[in-house]
């Protein structure tokens, strides 16, 4: 029954047998001295999954929040990610991650893009590298025991493919993390990552303020009609389609309200509608990299 559900104690088990919190908390685009205390705030609410990068330059805040919220560390699931300059230095990039967060391991990495970019130059790709020497690399790491679980993030089923058809490729990632909403619904992508084991994880799981969502009808409707926010109902439509959902908020009452997700559901009628909706937007595409990482061909 609906009023049994507890989402918020779910987790998703991953390829490798690790169970990832199926709710977590994203840091992109959170401002400095903003990050400290949305961390907390999660934590101190229930959350227990927290998502960072090397990218987001607040690792070291993320790293404070976790310490502030007085929750043991094994009971707390960290992702982080590995930057595009960094691809050549992947023992680096882990060392320098966890040196700002303040930990000795993290549950999960990333690399953060398929696009080795130039240190020196990050219009340009670097001529003699690229994500499948990147990924050789990331393989690596769990033996070290700092890195429980190691994934990818916007990879589109092309470059999956070329990926797992390498035979360097020995570990199939335990996730995809990429841009899924109602507008940006990927539907073939999500099939064939389940297909081939990969846990996929949603991020701008709100659209973002100006997407076709903030004025969408349809959404606002079902929201109306459960007595819920549309951030709730969009969070629901990505947990019933089988992805953990990490919703970024830094004010306390946002983030709580995120996590009231326990005790209601959508129906397949609802979720059928939001899986409908005909605007297309994404909040991240791929110009700014040296490199298409996007190819149209996730729907």
């Amino acid at each position: 029954m609906a009023s049994d559900l507890q989402w918020t104690k779910k987790t998703f088990t991953l390829n490798t047998g690790a169970k990832m919190p199926a709710v977590g908390l994203g840091t992109w685009q959170s401002g400095p001295n903003e990050v400290r205390k949305a961390v907390k705030a999660a934590l101190d609410a229930g959350y227990r999954h927290i998502d960072t990068a090397l990218a987001y330059g607040n690792e070291n805040e993320v790293g404070q929040g976790i310490k502030d919220s007085g929750v043991p560390r094994e009971e707390i699931w960290v992702t982080t990610k590995l930057d595009n300059p960094w691809h050549k230095r992947v023992e680096e990039g882990i060392t320098s991650s966890l040196k700002s967060l303040d930990l000795d391991y993290v549950d999960l990495y990333l690399m953060h893009w398929p696009s080795s970019t130039d240190p020196d130059d990050l219009k340009k790709h670097l001529p003699d590298w690229d994500f499948i020497k990147t990924w050789a690399e990331l393989q690596k790491l769990p033996a070290s025991g700092r890195v429980k679980n190691i994934g990818v993030s916007n990879f589109a089923i092309k470059n999956l493919e070329k990926l797992l058809n390498d035979p360097s490729c020995k570990t199939v990632p335990a996730v995809n993390q990429i841009e899924l909403h109602p507008n940006n619904p990927s539907p073939k992508l999500i099939d064939y990552c389940k297909e081939k084991g990969i846990h996929c994880t949603a991020y701008s799981c709100l659209g973002s303020t100006n997407s076709p969502l903030a004025k969408d009808e349809t959404l606002a409707k079902i929201a109306e009609s459960k007595g819920k926010s549309t951030a709730q109902v969009l969070l629901m439509w990505g947990l019933q389609r089988g992805t953990s959902v990490i919703p970024k908020s830094v004010t306390a009452s946002r983030i709580e309200g995120n996590y009231q997700l326990d005790g209601w559901s959508l129906t397949d009628e609802e979720m059928q509608k939001l899986s409908n909706l005909p605007d297309r937007f994404k909040v991240c595409g791929d110009s700014w990299l040296p490199v298409k990482v996007f190819f149209g061909d996730d729907e």
